[in-house]
């Protein structure tokens, strides 16, 4: 993964929308040093995770966690819930974790799926890991079960924390693969945002999401049904477009409304240019780069791009 960018003058609370990026150095837990790292995808390039994040920031705690759901979300990613022992252990919608697994001599880095708020009512947290040949990844695939015991770590720069006293921001998603993961812990958490404001009367005043979501097909598009029940619950506040570059069945009545075929077009993120908005980007590093400097071409401020690369 790359950083985000940095902290945008839009959200301009004590937490803001980034963690500071010098503020603190990454710290790696007591009693598992052996281990050496990996890069978090298909990338064969000999950097790995440990190392192409070492100057990112990093939670000080290391908390055990139990196995306690594991579902296939699709035919090459499988969705685990884990269990946080830690009750200390935060994350902020956007951030990935450290994944330490016993007998691995490999550290994974995946990004959380889940909202903060699953883990403040259940001590849980959800990834969604693709197959590849990874380490991490093939353990998920071929030997994680019910109750196995690994550890984690929260760290990174790119997460939307948005506090009560912050300027109403829209959100532009646009996630490519897997990428999807932190946007869909972002999405879940503007969510609660939504609700909160609405039963309290008080906290955050969220603007607009628009999701722009491509994958190979249908089958893919990872969370999508719950995606498409977020826009039925939010009308007019959270909305989504999903793009297949690749699809050969036919796409479902349900689907059929939301559904592009084809790479997401540059017009299609030209529409929601907009002041007050910021822009989370997360999948492939071409994707990201092509994005990422069409966005500038449209004289979107740099602070107000964000971005994940998986590598």
């Amino acid at each position: 993964m790359a950083r985000a960018f940095v902290s945008s003058p839009l959200l301009k609370g004590s937490a803001g929308m980034f963690c500071p990026q010098a503020a603190l150095s990454p710290r790696r837990p007591k009693g598992l040093h052996h281990f050496t790292g990996s890069c978090i995808s298909k990338s064969q390039k000999k950097i790995n995770h440990l190392e192409r994040t070492a100057k990112v920031f990093r939670h000080e705690v290391v908390s055990s966690a139990k196995v306690c759901g594991i579902i296939d979300e699709s035919e090459t990613v499988r969705r685990l819930r884990l269990l946080v022992t830690d009750k200390s252990f935060t994350f902020k919608a956007g951030q990935w974790v450290d994944f330490f697994i016993p007998g691995v001599p490999v550290v994974g880095g995946f990004s959380i799926c889940s909202s903060p708020s699953l883990l403040k009512q259940e001590s849980a947290l959800e990834l969604a890991v693709k197959y590849t040949n990874h380490p991490p990844s093939l353990w998920v695939h071929t030997k994680c079960a019910l109750g196995s015991e690994v550890a984690l770590r929260v760290g990174g720069e790119f997460f939307f924390d948005p506090q009560p006293s912050d300027s109403s921001v829209n959100l532009v998603l646009i996630a490519g693969g897997v990428g999807i993961n932190p946007l869909n812990s972002i999405l879940l958490h503007v969510a609660d945002l939504y609700r909160h404001r609405e039963n309290k009367g008080s906290g955050y005043e969220m603007g607009r999401v628009r999701l722009l979501y491509s994958a190979r097909n249908t089958n893919e598009l990872l969370f999508k049904r719950n995606i498409l029940n977020l826009t039925n619950a939010f009308p007019g506040k959270i909305m989504c477009s999903f793009y297949v570059t690749q699809q050969t069945a036919e796409i479902s009545e349900e689907l059929l409304p939301y559904v592009t075929e084809g790479k997401i077009p540059d017009e299609d993120i030209e529409k929601h240019i907009s002041k007050n908005t910021l822009y989370f980007l997360c999948g492939p590093p071409p994707m990201i780069e092509r994005f990422s400097r069409h966005l500038e071409a449209c004289r979107v401020p740099k602070e107000c791009i964000c971005f994940e690369k998986w590598w």
